[in-house]
């Protein structure tokens, strides 16, 4: 076994390997970015090397600073994680050219399954049934349209390289493929840096099930089962599970035949996941789709149910030990479901989000764990992906499982940055997912249904409750100047009502007034305020820290609120500087927060097109003069992996466009003004 590893990767999957390697006795090296220099992974590592600046592709995607951290550590081996250069066959070259063990396949395995169109066409050779679509690489725009109108819409356009959804496309409309295509290639060479595309027939309803493949340098090659992928969004996982409901025996051992035929096609070694797209109403018509040379996300769900540690025998495989154990050793015993936590706000069309972490409870427990980067202080930002964490449940049954996931899932806390949470939950008790009847376009069916996106009438209540804070207690024989106190108090008559302007990301801005009763409750209504139609009020009290035995100015940085509303009572967290939900869960703030939070973009008006998340313009396409037309393309905005396009919202002229291709942007920030044609000059 190697005695130093040096983990090239960053949040909860160098977390996840420094953990077996520090089970193993293997001392383990973290490397990091200006932008993580205090991250959880770097402070559970034995040592750690900085890589340099906050940009991927100047810290984790440079293979010479990885190179010469490893070297200044004095690492034997290099594990990549997943995602950033885990897949890339140069840098496998680069480690084994330094003397390094790389800890995943061959270069010439990574090469050939990484080119979706060349490894088609190898599985297809060893007898594995492969989805119809184009042949050929370094097809041009023309052909790809040509292959996708013999083919027959609808169709999806993948790119070669790479994987985790980036750039994938469904088209369902042959006028558009032009410029899907273009979008495609964007991606993908933001993503990859290789725009080539290969096109597929699309399967309606189709289900994802990928097979686990462990191959070790002595020629033994066997499978660990299968995971169900089927519930995903933006054709990226957010769910999986193992084993799957809609496989019996006979179709397990099948396609985990096709698999291990896959792995040996290409001289696997290490732990891979094999990729198959499967009709719903035909499990039996499996096809290849492609195969992951890496570690997956999803791979807790695996160990779970076999009682393999991956990360284990990726190390042990990689320092040439062969497996011990036959697929007849291997057993399926319970049942795992694993959610994916992102940074991101469902309620805004799943836009990336961002923030400071100021409180975190991560669920754990008898069938729970949770594999995380985060710790109190995280900064979120749009540099990287936005997968936080994983929240995986385990149990005897499928029943038992998704139970305890929603429990842990309702038990976690990230206070200050949005998350899918809440949304996750809600997904996991949907009834298709209860009863296994599961497919690829579930979530975007009716993610509408499983997103709350009204602010309830109580948490502005509550907000205004942590603004006006408790009269402060004066010690025996002391007194207090009511003139100093923030209660609405005035000489003669009832307690002033004090306004209050409370904004919830995404939501216009709401007034709430409070004012303190005779029997020192607060009392706080609400009127009139964006979705609500009338007067809603309510009484309450805050938690308050108590310095020195008695009650204080300065609220606890993570009190409660009490919210007596009609004949129900509602309690909130609270922190400073924040508004908003985690998970089901929301949460209110000490500071009015309507200055932070609305910006230009606020009082633009419709003409305005705005930042939908914080991210970098990558595309420009107009100049202000410009005239262009109702859902015309302007700009697009990247963060997190991710692509938005920002379109006109009228025809009209571009009067003002403030931002360039690398600009960085905030949430909401105005980034161009389209005037309509009407209202032009003459």
């Amino acid at each position: 076994m190697f005695e130093t590893v040096l983990v090239a990767n960053r949040g909860e999957i160098a977390v996840r390997v420094i953990r077996t390697l520090r089970a193993l006795g293997v001392r383990s090296v973290a490397v990091f970015s200006d932008a993580d220099a205090d991250a959880r992974h770097v402070r559970e590592a034995d040592t750690a090397v900085r890589i340099g600046p906050a940009p991927a592709a100047e810290s984790y995607l440079s293979v010479e600073r990885l190179l010469t951290a490893a070297a200044a550590s004095g690492a034997q081996a290099v594990h990549p994680g997943y995602g950033f250069l885990a897949e890339n066959a140069a840098f496998a070259r680069a480690c084994a050219d330094a003397g390094l063990a790389f800890i995943g396949p061959p270069a010439s395995a990574i090469d050939l399954m990484g080119d979706k169109i060349r490894a088609k066409e190898t599985v297809r050779a060893a007898g594995v049934p492969v989805v119809p679509g184009s042949s050929g690489s370094g097809l041009t725009d023309e052909q790809l349209v040509a292959a996708s109108l013999e083919i027959g819409t609808p169709v999806l356009l993948k790119p070669s390289a790479g994987g985790g959804g980036k750039g994938m496309r469904l088209v369902r409309d042959e006028a558009l493929l032009g410029e899907e295509i273009a979008a495609a290639r964007r991606e993908a060479r933001a993503s990859f840096g290789d725009d080539t595309l290969l096109v597929e027939r699309w399967v309606d309803r189709p289900r994802h099930i990928e097979i686990q493949v462990l191959a070790d340098g002595h020629g033994t090659v066997l499978h660990l089962g299968e995971r169900e992928c089927s519930l995903q969004r933006r054709h990226q996982k957010i769910i999986e599970e193992a084993p799957s409901v809609l496989l019996d025996e006979a179709t397990r051992a099948a396609m985990g035949a096709a698999a291990v035929e896959a792995a040996r096609s290409c001289g696997y070694v290490g732990a891979g996941t094999v990729e198959f797209i499967v009709p719903g109403d035909d499990p039996a018509s499996y096809y290849f789709m492609e195969m992951n040379t890496r570690l997956q996300v999803e791979h807790p769900v695996t160990e779970l149910v076999t009682g393999v540690d991956l990360v284990e025998w990726q190390l042990r495989v990689a320092a040439g030990e062969p497996l011990p154990f036959t697929q007849d050793d291997v057993t399926l015993t319970g049942h795992a479901v694993e959610a994916r936590l992102c940074a991101e706000d469902p309620a805004r069309g799943f836009l990336p989000s961002g923030g400071t972490v100021l409180a975190l409870h991560e669920p754990s427990g008898d069938g729970v764990r949770t594999d995380s980067g985060l710790s109190e202080g995280t900064e979120v930002g749009s540099l990287y992906d936005p997968m936080l964490s994983k929240v995986i449940a385990y149990g005897p049954d499928r029943a038992t499982a998704l139970r305890k996931l929603r429990a842990a899932l309702a038990g976690t806390v990230t206070l200050g940055v949005q998350t899918n949470a809440g949304f996750l939950r809600r997904l996991l008790a949907h009834p298709a997912v209860v009863a296994g009847e599961l497919d690829t376009g579930l979530v975007e069916r009716d993610a509408g249904s499983l997103v709350d996106a009204e602010v309830p009438a109580e948490v502005y209540l509550a907000a205004a409750l942590v603004r006006v804070g408790a009269r402060p207690v004066a010690a025996a024989g002391s007194w207090v100047d009511p003139f100093s106190v923030d209660s609405g108090w005035r000489l003669g008559g009832e307690a002033a009502w004090t306004v209050h302007h409370l904004r919830v990301p995404g939501h216009e801005p709401v007034s709430v007034r409070s004012r303190r009763t005779a029997g020192g409750d607060v009392e706080v209504e609400l009127a009139g305020a964006g979705e609500h139609s009338g007067p809603v009020t309510g009484r309450g009290a805050r938690a308050r820290s108590a310095p020195n035995g008695h009650s204080g100015e300065r609220p606890a940085e993570h009190a409660t609120v009490t919210l007596h509303l009609q004949d129900r009572v509602h309690t909130f967290q609270h922190a400073a500087d924040w508004l908003g939900r985690d998970g089901d869960a929301w949460h209110v703030q000490d500071h009015d927060p309507v200055e932070a939070a609305l910006t230009g973009a606020a009082h633009a008006g419709a003409d305005a097109l705005t930042a939908p998340m914080p991210g970098t313009v990558t595309v420009v396409k107009v100049a202000p003069g410009d005239t262009v037309t109702a859902g015309q393309s302007l700009l697009v905005v990247e963060a997190m992996k991710m692509e938005h396009v920002i379109s006109a919202p009228h025809a009209g002229t571009v009067t003002e466009l403030d931002v360039t291709p690398g600009s960085t942007v905030a949430m909401d920030q105005v980034l161009a003004v389209v005037v309509p044609a009407e209202e032009e000059p003459s």
